[in-house]
């Protein structure tokens, strides 16, 4: 925590996290030195075109904005002239230099985080000034984007426009990022970033889940965990002036039956592992093409290691262990070590793994969310 980060422009993680996290932008300057991309504009282009890549054209002209989803057509992306921007999310799903570059951010839960978006620009492209409801690092590879932000509180949209451009944008600090440097932003801040030339952004961005969507998903979460005996009954009804009334009784005999209703922190513990770690829509795993059997993979074990495929979100709390939204309670020793493979996405085993262990990891490898080194 008090180790002096290159990647924070010389800011301890205890410092980072008391100034600016949540707080107020920091630009880097050389944050990632000789950092100049993980893939060219080329390689983004045909990763938008994938079924299973989300990705989003940005295109803008006389004022006026477009916006189009993917996958698109490589034929038609080619033909594309004027300001536009190509952005695809989830590149750390697909590259494993993505996957290890979000490593260097380890100082945030990764509870917390949401994915690498790669953007690709010609001069002049962007998506307009915006802000956004989560914490972000942009860090930038090829080329140069001027960044403008501003923490002005007019959140007003233009109307009626495909994105959400804000309609008034004050520019209070702007700076231009070469290659390596990063400009951190917090929740709520106005940006726009512009291409100075061909340019690549990287956005490492963290979720902020409003507290409506988690009180939505919990109560979905609890609808198949709960039980409510007993059933309506009313062997006393009286008869009513109004009959297009809810009696009282009823009222008062439905309300006891849903007090019934109860959760603790461990429900809420349970919930969040599985709902942080669960997969978005268009996410899907390949099992094995030829698997090990279980005394194989066993074997394999010490002699190669293991590591979390690409895709796979793993989280632990208190003895469970929740991975792509399924929750695992385990035994001590078992959950130390599957919590080292969340800390650090891979690892070498040296010791004795129990048969709890070895039982768990393989269902994971048959399920596609692991792998062998």
């Amino acid at each position: 925590m008090k180790t002096k980060l290159t990647l924070l422009g010389g800011l301890s993680v205890a410092d980072f996290l008391r100034d600016y996290w949540q707080k107020k932008p920091l630009l880097i300057r050389q944050a990632v030195p000789g950092f100049k991309g993980l893939l060219d504009p080329q390689q983004l282009i045909e990763l938008s075109c994938l079924e299973d890549m989300q990705a989003r054209l940005v295109k803008q002209s006389r004022g006026k904005w477009q916006l189009e989803r993917g996958p698109f057509d490589p034929d038609e992306m080619a033909k594309l002239r004027g300001k536009w921007t190509v952005l695809v999310q989830g590149v750390n799903h697909a590259l494993p230099q993505a996957d290890a570059l979000l490593k260097q951010f380890n100082f945030i839960p990764h509870a917390r985080l949401d994915d690498l978006m790669v953007s690709y620009a010609p001069k002049g492209g962007g998506v307009g000034p915006h802000f956004d409801a989560y914490d972000v690092f942009l860090l930038q590879g090829q080329g140069h984007r001027r960044w403008q932000i501003s923490t002005q509180q007019d959140r007003s949209l233009i109307p009626g426009a495909p994105l959400r451009i804000l309609q008034k944008f004050e520019v209070e600090q702007e700076w231009v990022l070469e290659a390596g440097d990063m400009l951190y932003l917090p929740p709520q801040c106005g940006h726009n970033g512009i291409a100075e030339d061909d340019c690549m952004t990287y956005s490492i961005g963290f979720r902020t889940p409003a507290y409506q969507e988690l009180a939505e998903q919990f109560l979905v979460y609890l609808q198949d965990r709960i039980c409510v005996e007993g059933m309506y009954a009313d062997p006393g009804l009286q008869q009513q002036k109004h009959p297009s009334e809810i009696g009282a009784e009823m009222l008062q005999q439905v309300a006891q039956a849903i007090h019934q209703v109860r959760w603790d922190d461990e429900d809420i513990a349970n919930f969040l592992g599985s709902y942080l770690s669960e997969p978005k829509p268009h996410i899907f795993f390949d099992t094995p093409a030829k698997p090990l059997s279980a005394e194989r993979f066993a074997q394999a074990l010490h002699t190669r290691g293991i590591a979390l495929d690409l895709k796979t979100q793993m989280l632990c709390h208190d003895s469970t262990v929740f991975i792509n939204g399924e929750a695992h309670p385990v035994g001590k020793s078992c959950y130390r070590m599957l919590r080292e493979l969340a800390d650090t996405r891979e690892l070498r085993l040296t010791g004795k793994v129990t048969e709890e262990a070895t039982a768990l990891l393989y269902e994971f490898y048959m399920d596609g969310y692991i792998k062998l080194l």
